[in-house]
């Protein structure tokens, strides 16, 4: 069985790390964990971030031509199912339908979002094309239960909708934290909610116990780096910025941390929430809705801002058995659900079914 795979956003072979690019190599990973064969179908890249018409327009043609290319390809007729990850307004899945109904194939999308009240102003014609691209898949993955409101409430009748968790491109838990290092935060600096999140963490650690012991370390990089180091300025050395650390890097960063501190503003899921679970790291966050999905436990509630989370790390700071008691909650979690085995079984029942 093969599956022909698509990320219009972005390809999984494209230069920039982000959450996109690490989701769709790690569907990639599961499919092949599932013994499903796989071939990448397409690295046009389909994204308008600004409502651009005339973009719009240029990047339909192109579509049109990559369809035309995909269909006279000898690959085509070994597809027996196109998956298509993450189609939602700013880029549609312009490929993927054409060439699944020409070749009369399942069309199946993941983590897809709707969004009809894009269907008037400048993202108009790539919103009318989304929405069309989930009208027509048999199947939609969905990731998030924000996610899954939408697309409960607008999919066609017959359409099915499967949970697949947010999962880690790993079949076994890593090394354990030893907790012998500082907290953790780990997210990109750019602006808003990302931003947020750093406005957030500095507001909190201002509310700490001056005579309370603590180290931050922060990795991560961006545009909004200045503006993050400038909030983080009055903390002096006991904020370290580690900057952009390779996943190996990273991964040493989880096996010595006491918790992860990120408090997920607007987060779809967030990997680091993942990573650092699995490494028996205890979170420290809100209750958001992208948190909810990934996070063991429950969180201080966003109406109760910085004060919440302040007392929240001041209990797992001066309590080392609560933080191993919930950092072994939380590596549970991630083994149960949100490793391989669990998205390769979700994938292979679905698209085995289909076919």
């Amino acid at each position: 069985m093969t599956v022909a795979f698509y990320a219009p956003l972005k390809a999984p072979d494209h230069p920039v790390p982000s959450g996109d690019r690490t989701m769709a190599r790690a569907l990639i990973k599961a499919l092949d964990h599932a013994g499903l064969a796989m071939t990448v179908a397409s690295d046009l890249r389909i994204y308008d971030r600004a409502g651009d018409a005339a973009l719009q327009t240029e990047l339909i043609k192109q579509a049109q031509k990559e369809v035309a290319r995909l269909l006279s390809a000898p690959a085509a007729g070994t597809w027996q199912c196109w998956l298509t990850y993450h189609n939602y307004y700013k880029a549609p899945d312009l490929i993927g339908p054409p060439v699944a109904r020409a070749l009369g194939i399942p069309y199946v999308q993941v983590e897809s979002t709707r969004a009809r009240k894009r269907l008037s102003g400048p993202w108009a014609r790539f919103a009318e094309a989304a929405e069309a691209a989930s009208d027509q898949a048999h199947t939609i993955f969905y990731v998030t239960a924000r996610d899954a409101e939408t697309l409960r409430r607008d999919a066609p009748a017959g359409q099915v909708l499967t949970h697949l968790r947010p999962f880690l491109d790993r079949a076994e838990l890593p090394r354990q934290s030893d907790y012998s290092g500082a907290m953790l935060s780990v997210g990109m600096m750019r602006a808003g909610d990302k931003l947020g999140s750093y406005k957030l963490i500095a507001d909190t650690l201002a509310l700490l116990n001056p005579a309370l012991e603590w180290q931050l370390d922060i990795a991560g990089s961006g545009p909004a780096e200045a503006e993050v180091t400038t909030l983080m300025a009055p903390f002096g050395a006991r904020v370290r910025m580690l900057g952009a650390l390779p996943a190996g890097e990273l991964q040493h960063c989880y096996e010595r941390a006491c918790l992860l501190f990120w408090p997920g503003v607007n987060e779809a899921f967030g990997y680091a929430y993942l990573e650092a679970q699995a490494a028996g790291l205890p979170v420290v966050a809100q209750d958001r809705p992208g948190v909810r999905d990934v996070v063991a436990g429950m969180q201080p509630a966003v109406a109760d801002g910085p004060h919440a989370m302040a007392a929240r790390l001041t209990d797992m700071l001066t309590n080392r058995a609560l933080v191993e008691d919930l950092g072994a909650q939380a590596r549970a979690q991630i083994a149960q659900h949100h490793l391989l085995p669990a998205a390769a079984g979700t994938l292979r029942t679905a698209i085995e079914g289909m076919i």
